[in-house]
């Protein structure tokens, strides 16, 4: 169910199609790797401050500033290394969690092209947290898998983590 309906006494009901939102944040993700990131599109789709949950229990503050906008940047330049070509959006679960936010889970395929060109698509999910504002849907927080243990999995890095 991609469309999260709601109600407060603020404001009438609304819909977010998270489907949409998250093909949108996959395509901007894919034209980043195509070219430069674009960093200005990326960050609107996050809320001010955030929240970056990891598989090791690792938990990290954000603010939505250059500083985020240098981040992604890196991390684009590192997908584009391990040679990450595509993402595509497979499906998106949405559970509503309180009055103004939302659980989606989305479940993506990223491919890959390995050094000695052979192609790879590695499923996974991430669940985000959502805001539900009236000029749209904010990421405020994200929990991911052990993406650095599936590359080395497929051998896109090796043990420390460096692009092969």
């Amino acid at each position: 169910m991609p469309v999260s309906q709601f109600r407060t006494k603020d404001r009438p009901a609304q819909s977010f199609d998270y489907a949409d939102f998250f093909k949108r944040y996959a395509k901007v993700f894919e034209q980043s790797l195509a070219d430069r990131a674009h960093i200005p599109t990326l960050r609107s789709f996050f809320a001010e401050h955030f929240l970056g949950l990891s598989f090791h229990g690792t938990v990290e503050a954000g603010t939505n500033d250059d500083n985020f906008g240098r981040m992604l940047d890196e991390g684009y330049a590192f997908y584009k290394a391990i040679g990450t070509t595509a993402m595509r959006v497979e499906r998106v679960t949405v559970q509503p969690l309180h009055h103004d936010h939302d659980r989606i889970e989305v479940f993506y395929t990223a491919e890959y092209r390995r050094p000695g060109g052979e192609q790879l698509s590695i499923p996974f999910s991430v669940v985000y947290l959502t805001q539900r504002r009236t000029d749209g849907a904010k990421i405020f927080a994200f929990i991911a898998g052990d993406e650095m243990e599936l590359y080395r999995q497929h051998g896109l890095v090796d043990e420390d983590g460096k692009p092969k």
